[in-house]
């Protein structure tokens, strides 16, 4: 028995104004290959929502078209209330959204603050010589403040374990976000511990008021962190639940297309 879609409400024009993303109809295909047929979604601030579906439902590609790599082929984005057309991800850099991806995209010979400020470097004086100091003293708070435990602002990032490298990951997004923040798969190459740490800091951004949209496999994860779950089968959105109104079974039933 196939899930039976969850409505989805549609804000008023007052209400979108204070949403960070909403997703209206959007629709990707690449040639004659659909990879999203219409889909719907609003994002609050403060608030974790999880994207889950097998692999090839078209979750890393809702990301993709969040962060500008991607354009829609139909469909809107509002970011803040403000209808955008997203060419790349500077453009979407440029209005507060920030994405973690698992390769995470650091560079691994380079001292943390370098890596936090990495295409965004801070100089000083006329002959703009980098500011490595300001860089450091801001990373080393902004860590601290979202319980980060690394030896220094100053380490090495290949000196790092994986967590704590996602750990910095997510800070950066943080940092520059004024949006959003996405993650696709956060925690997928990492230990329990260490996904703990990291899940931990993810709950840290909803306190900080972040917007918070999560693709990921893990169901545990997804009812431990997230407020509300939409689901994806090959392209087509299943629904959308809050995740204290649903259940595990439930999330898995409209996944596969089975009953529970």
């Amino acid at each position: 028995m196939t899930a039976t879609p969850a409505t989805q409400e549609v804000p008023s024009a007052a209400s979108s104004t204070e949403l960070p993303l909403r997703l209206n109809g959007i629709h990707k295909h690449f040639g004659g290959v659909v990879a999203i047929k219409r889909f719907d979604l609003e994002v609050a601030a403060g608030e974790i929502v999880a994207l889950v579906g097998d692999n090839g439902a078209g979750k890393s590609t809702l990301i993709k078209i969040t962060s500008g790599l991607y354009q829609q082929s139909e469909g809107d984005i509002w970011l803040s209330g403000e209808k955008v057309d997203l060419k790349d991800a500077s453009d979407a850099r440029a209005k507060g959204v920030e994405v973690v991806y698992q390769d995470l995209a650091l560079v691994p010979d380079q001292p943390v603050y370098m890596n936090m400020f990495l295409g965004r470097e801070l100089t000083t004086g006329p002959l703009r010589i980098l500011d490595r100091k300001t860089m450091a003293k801001q990373t080393q708070e902004l860590v601290d403040a979202l319980d980060v435990r690394i030896p220094s602002a100053k380490a090495t990032l290949s000196d790092l374990s994986g967590g704590q490298r996602q750990g910095i990951a997510i800070c950066r997004a943080t940092h520059w976000a004024s949006n959003l923040v996405l993650l696709d798969e956060p925690t997928a190459a990492l230990g329990v511990a260490e996904t703990t740490k990291v899940e931990q800091l993810i709950l840290k951004l909803k306190e900080r008021g972040a917007a918070v949209l999560i693709v990921s496999h893990n169901m545990d994860q997804v009812f431990r962190i997230a407020d509300r779950v939409s689901v994806l089968r090959r392209g087509t959105q299943v629904g959308t639940k809050k995740l204290v109104e649903t259940s595990h079974n439930e999330v898995v039933a409209m996944i596969t297309g089975l009953s529970s």
